[in-house]
């Protein structure tokens, strides 16, 4: 007999299991609307027939794909590499661990380089997702009546405005429902492909990896270009590691094992066995694989997944750019948290309606499925390389595997993704340049903010006074003392803040408590309570400290200051908050090109405000400006 403890332990693990099915899941389990068609369609003039070794061919590649790249790298290996139970690219690439100058020192940027540009991709897979998959879903439409195609645009760019208009409220109010409704999704998926295998059971030959190495042998360029539409059925692999931290890698893998592969496996499987019957099913197989009672009910329920697809990359875009922003890659923005328990559950209003317009955009321009494929894939390839580059240095310098270990998983995985990658590129004409050019401009962003925020750090450090200097003139009682608390923020760990300097220039005081606080976001998820704060005694009522906050946690600089131990007591009444706004001035000065500064001075003025930002109350917040030039 379990205990009740282990009885409720099962129940947690199936809850999260459950759970996963409708967030995790969305973006793979809605690749079936378009995968297998937009393998026969054209590939830079090469269209495959719909003839049985080649139906059989490409099952086998769709099949053994979803083993070696989802099954396998994934789920056995890629999920390993947590930082403190989070996955997701920036995760990973904040494992690499620092090294020494020098040769080392340059490795490293290469690999952090890498990582920004993997993370910016998926801005790219974020824009194209909700309108592939939303657009499928409608297409649906024209097989149950050719007279409502016309409808097909508008009804999408319509369903597309009310899914990101509903974001504000968060996914807690909706997030009950998606797990049943996924969990639907898959079970329709297996029943609408069971009829179909048992009628052409010889289907069932493409479970034999020969045949997809027969496949790309007969057919050699032709069938390699195949591979760019074979990738759809994996697309969903990075959402499986980035969501990790939501539910854990055993639920997840639990989900994928015991529901997810095998309705998909069944519907592919039936989508193959129909083609095998009726090439000419080819338009259009998963519908067509539908009795024709049915189409309406699964054109309904095929929105409602793509929608729940859409839901997952978005709150991804949402959870990325938070870890961007908390890791200094990009600037502060508006975030909103939509749950009092769950952190997780943010809405960035700036990135929504981004995505919302750049997913609208994309419907408008490409108007069909089959033509925004060609974008679809070239941004997710290139970061699932780029993963398995940065699993490859972890797994060789944070577990200590031996070096034909790391060969071993890297070399083969490598060579997978590049053949996916090098399938995908060539679609750069047909629209493979978008997710390139989003992935291209972001990283631009990123990097000019990390490096204009150092350049910007070591300017107002050459203008601060150092401390001794500082702490001699309140020594000798030159500068008057008033009652409370003053808190400065200081991007340095060193020196007196200017903020506090023009304070003593303007309002000729200083309070009886100073505390000079700098606020850290370190390349990990959490910190625990003793790693949070680090207290320095200046002396003369003056004090340093250090904050430390995880890159998904929230840095609520007054709900944290109320709970720390230490040597000054912070009361909300007698406490006041001095921040430092910079006038940013681009100058030719060494550092970065002119362009780039500018880049760097639009972001600081659009930026959201410290204040806001950290949570601080607004009637006691001062701000002291300054002009720096770059």
């Amino acid at each position: 007999m379990s205990t009740p403890t282990e009885q409720h332990s099962r129940r947690y693990f199936l809850t999260l299991s459950f759970g996963a099915l409708g967030v995790v899941y969305g973006d793979i389990g809605t690749s079936p609307l378009y995968a297998l068609k937009e393998c026969f369609m054209s590939h830079h003039g090469h269209r495959l027939p719909v003839t049985h070794d080649n139906v059989i061919g490409v099952l086998s590649l769709i099949t053994w794909s979803l083993v070696l790249v989802i099954s396998i790298k994934y789920l056995l290996f890629v999920l390993r590499a947590d930082n403190r139970g989070e996955g997701g690219i920036l995760a990973l690439m904040s494992l690499v661990r620092p090294s020494a100058a020098g040769r080392r020192g340059v490795r490293r940027s290469v690999l952090l380089a890498l990582g920004l540009f993997g993370s910016a991709l998926l801005y790219g897979d974020g824009m194209i997702t909700p309108a592939i998959t939303m657009l499928s879903a409608f297409e649906g439409v024209r097989v149950v009546t050719p007279v409502l195609s016309s409808w097909i645009v508008p009804l999408t760019v319509v369903a597309l405005v009310g899914l990101f208009a509903v974001q504000k409220y968060g996914t807690a109010r909706v997030g009950a429902l998606f797990g049943p409704l996924m969990l639907a999704w898959f079970a329709v998926l297996a029943l609408l492909g069971i009829p179909h295998i048992v009628r052409m059971p010889h289907v069932l030959t493409a479970l034999n990896p020969v045949e997809a190495l027969r496949f790309l042998v007969a057919h050699q360029v032709a069938g390699y270009l195949v591979l760019g539409a074979v990738f759809l059925v994996v697309t969903g692999g990075e959402a499986l590691y980035a969501d990790m931290g939501h539910f854990g890698s055993g639920p997840i893998r639990t989900a994928w094992f015991s529901v997810v592969f095998p309705a998909l496996l069944l519907n592919y499987y039936g989508q193959g066995a129909l083609l095998l019957g009726n090439p000419a099913a080819a338009s259009d197989p998963f519908f067509l694989m539908a009795p024709r009672w049915a189409l309406w009910p699964l054109v309904i329920l095929s929105t409602l997944a793509a929608a729940v697809a859409s839901q997952a990359v978005i709150s991804g875009a949402f959870s990325l750019t938070r870890q961007a922003v908390q890791l200094g890659y990009l600037p502060r923005l508006n975030i909103i948290h939509t749950s009092a328990r769950e952190i997780g559950q943010i809405y960035i209003p700036s990135i929504n309606w981004l995505l919302m317009l750049c997913a609208i955009g994309l419907v408008l321009g490409f108007r069909e499925a089959t033509a925004l494929a060609g974008a679809y894939g070239v941004a997710v390839t290139a970061t699932m390389g780029i993963t398995t580059a940065l699993f490859a240095v972890v797994a060789r310098e944070r577990w200590k595997w031996s070096l034909p270990a790391v060969l071993g998983f890297a070399i083969p995985f490598l060579i997978i993704d590049l053949a996916f990658f090098g399938a995908n590129i060539i679609k750069v004409a047909d629209g493979g340049w978008f997710p390139l050019l989003v992935g291209a401009f972001i990283f631009t962003l990123m990097t000019t903010w990390f490096t204009g925020r150092r350049i910007l750090t070591a300017r107002l450090a050459e203008g601060g006074l150092p401390t001794d200097a500082f702490l001699h003139e309140l020594g000798v009682g030159r500068v008057h003392r008033v009652a409370g608390t003053a808190v400065f923020l200081t991007r340095q760990q060193e020196g007196i803040p200017t903020a506090l300097l023009h304070n003593i220039k303007h309002n000729k005081v200083v309070h009886q408590r100073v505390v000079l606080l700098s606020v850290v976001s370190e390349e990990t998820s959490h910190l625990s309570p003793e790693e949070r704060f680090e207290w320095t005694e200046l002396g003369h009522g003056v004090h340093r400290l250090v904050l430390r906050f995880g890159f998904l946690e929230d840095p609520n600089l007054p709900q944290v200051l109320g709970n720390i131990p230490g040597p000054v007591k912070f009361d909300t009444m007698t406490t006041s908050y001095f921040l430092g706004r910079e006038t940013l001035i681009p100058s030719s000065d060494p550092g970065m090109a002119i362009w780039r500064e500018h880049v760097f001075s639009w972001m600081t003025r659009n930026a959201s405000g410290a204040a806001s930002f950290f949570s601080l109350p607004p009637n006691q917040v001062i701000e002291l400006g300054a002009q720096v030039r770059m």
